[in-house]
């Protein structure tokens, strides 16, 4: 595991707000929950169209963050996309609770 990856929620809002903005965070929760409030900036791709949506949707050379509705559906996620040859990825812990409560930015609805 690259040692540029986080280790939670906290450390991955220090990344932005040091200007270091070369990853990724998805959402692999469903649309009308990711509607609903999502870490802002994440992209929404659901878990069972991960797959087949990864090649064409995320980079490769780009560390990649995933939460999920459970950190057990985003460490599914992160092996769906390890099998695809994706290096660099990993679960933020928490998912969105934990991104919300060290004061991350998020967007939707209820955000």
């Amino acid at each position: 595991m690259s040692s540029n990856l986080v280790n939670d929620a906290h450390d991955l809002k220090l990344r932005l707000e040091w200007g270091q903005p070369g990853f990724t965070i998805v959402d692999v929760r469903d649309r009308h929950t990711y509607n609903h409030g999502h870490i802002t900036g994440a992209i929404q791709i659901p878990v069972e169209e991960l797959a087949q949506k990864a090649k064409t949707s995320l980079h490769k050379e780009r560390h990649i963050y995933i939460y999920g509705t459970s950190d057990e559906q985003a460490t599914h996620a992160v092996q769906l996309l390890k099998d695809s040859g994706f290096a660099d990825v990993a679960v933020i812990p928490g998912g969105l609770a934990a991104w919300k409560n060290v004061g991350g930015p998020t967007e939707g609805v209820a955000a």
